[in-house]
């Protein structure tokens, strides 16, 4: 299997920086962790991974409380924050990566349209958050939410160097 340059350079970071990383994902489901553990040796940094595609799973598993995802949405700011949080809290690892979106073609609104994604980043007790709009099929917009996320893990841990 080929190697995408972009996993080998976050595997690079992380372990160079002695980091683990855990990841909450609901639109992505499940393709960020498999692009990290494409790479061999990939247990040394990545503690584990969920899909937390439902409302119910974001809640039970990551303490997102209902009140946010019913004045915010799945697909919001604050749920990706407390995602995030969750899971790095969960997992007890140095980051905490969150991605929730609307892959299409279905779920659209005009306040949140298809390719609309959101993710957020915990570490230590801070949270960085960012919005995205990406393009394409359902897979073309899941690819890209997972190049944008591992982007993320990657300037994060270049930031620290």
């Amino acid at each position: 299997m080929e190697e995408n340059p972009l996993e080998q350079e976050v595997a690079r970071l992380l372990l160079s920086l002695k980091m683990t990383v855990a990841v909450a994902e609901s639109c992505t489901g499940g393709l960020i962790c498999h692009r990290l553990t494409n790479i061999s040796g990939s247990s040394d940094y990545l503690e584990r991974g969920v899909v937390t595609y439902s409302n119910r799973s974001k809640i039970e598993l990551l303490g997102v409380s209902a009140q946010v995802i019913r004045e915010h949405g799945a697909v919001s700011e604050a749920c990706v924050r407390a995602m995030a949080t969750g899971i790095k809290r969960l997992a007890g690892t140095d980051l905490g990566l969150a991605v929730s979106g609307i892959a299409g073609p279905t779920g659209g609104t005009p306040e949140k349209p298809v390719g609309t994604v959101y993710m957020a980043m915990a570490w230590n007790e801070d949270v960085e958050c960012w919005k995205y709009l990406f393009g394409g099929s359902r897979g073309e917009i899941k690819q890209k939410a997972s190049e944008q996320a591992l982007m993320q893990i990657r300037d994060h841990c270049q930031s620290i160097l």
